[in-house]
């Protein structure tokens, strides 16, 4: 896991639902917890892209549905900009399963995937269809 290049504005807080897009049997997460998260007194942690998150499944297969995992925000709706001076925004917020080891579960990811997730994490970057 590396340091991201961008200073990514944080978008999804804790309680934010946040879309699979692996085929990790998962649907839609609940984020319960950020990874390395900073904060002041009585502010809620909040996650960008490209950030670990602690989720809890909301919807899903049998096998998966309340159990929480490690995922990684591979999109966001809040705008963030590029040092290039690019302002990069998608249509939801999704996110991808992964393990102890930081490398995804399932073994295709739909959809875009930010940039700055696949410097951070190479192994999302080689599933990934489309990097943006």
């Amino acid at each position: 896991m590396k340091a991201i290049s961008t200073r990514i504005s944080k978008g999804i807080r804790v309680g934010t639902l946040l879309k699979c897009a692996d085929n990790s049997g998962v649907k839609i997460f609940e984020v319960i917890s950020v990874r390395g998260f900073k904060g002041t007194r009585r502010t809620k942690p909040s996650a960008g892209v490209g950030s670990l998150v602690k989720c809890r499944v909301k919807v899903g297969t049998e096998k998966v549905r309340k159990q929480i995992f490690n995922a990684v925000i591979i999109r966001q709706k809040k705008e963030y900009r590029r040092p290039n001076g690019v302002r990069i925004r998608f249509e939801d917020n999704a996110a991808v399963v992964v393990d102890d080891k930081f490398e995804p579960t399932g073994s295709l990811i739909k959809g875009p995937v930010a940039k700055e997730v696949v410097e951070r994490f190479k192994t999302i970057g080689k599933l990934a269809s489309q990097i943006v």
